[in-house]
Parts: structure tokens; sequence; C-alpha cells
């Protein structure tokens, strides 16, 4: 019975680690602070911690770092610009790495990102870096740029 009550309390951990949504798993890998704090000041905590499925290509903080902190400043300000850049980092759908495409992507934002898949993956000029981070209502693909709209 111990044993028992023991693997259904482990089983049920596993369940719970696994359950976190795209959001809570970006904040738990700990490189995406930047994208964190972009994402609450563009109100776009909720949606990405809804049903989904979506695929985000999340750039780290070092690929936020290379936006000059004026700039960076300024987008944060911009509501509307912020939504825009990064809804257009995210695909509705799950979109796993073996199932991956060159062409062009229509990302949440209306506008298409270009993915290439020659000598490693890229989304437009952004090299795809780490793939697959599964969560509950999608999967994260690590990115090393902010990608922008034009």
């Amino acid at each position: 019975m111990k044993k028992l009550l023991i693997s259904s309390v482990l089983a049920l951990a596993a369940i719970g680690a696994q359950a976190k949504d795209i959001v809570d798993t970006a904040v738990a890998a700990g490189d995406f602070k930047t994208l964190a704090t972009a994402l609450g000041a563009a109100g776009l905590v909720d949606t990405l911690k809804g049903k989904g499925p979506f695929t985000v290509f999340a750039p780290t903080d070092a690929a936020f770092a290379k936006i000059p902190k004026a700039d960076l400043d300024a987008l944060l300000k911009d509501k509307a610009k912020l939504t825009a850049v990064l809804t257009y980092h995210v695909v509705p759908g799950k979109v796993m790495a073996a199932d991956v495409k060159a062409g062009a992507v229509k990302t949440v934002q209306g506008s298409n990102l270009t993915v290439t898949t020659a000598g490693g993956v890229k989304v437009n000029n952004a090299n795809v870096v780490k793939t697959d981070i599964a969560a509950s209502n999608g999967v994260i693909h690590v990115i090393d740029t902010v990608v922008i709209p034009k």
C-alpha cells in the first residue's frame, strides 16, 4: 500500500511538472526575464497561458540585449508596437522541430516569418538554438535574436 501511495504521488508530481503553460515554462527556464517582462507590459500573459496550442520562438535575455537599451525601453512603453513584435514570435498550433519545413509561416501578428533549414534552422535572421521545450499549451523554440515585423 505504501509503495502504491508513493508511486501515485510521484506520478501526480510528474504530471504537475509537465503541466506548465508556455509562460510558466519560460519563466522557470530563467533565461527569459526580458520576454516575461515584455509579455506583462503588452498584456499577453493570459493569452499565452490560454488553451493554445501555440508555437513560440522565444528570444533569450541575450537576444533582447542586442537591442540598444533606449530602443528596448521605448518598445516596452509602446504597448501596440510591443504587442505586434511579441505576437510576431508566435505561430498558431504546436510545431515540433521534426515538423519544421522551410518557407513562410503565418504568425499570430498576421505577418509571415521566413523559416530556412539549410545549415541549421533560422527564423528570419534569428538562429534557433534550442528546440522542443514542451509546455501544456504548446512548444517553445529558443532563438538568439528578436525578430521584428516589417
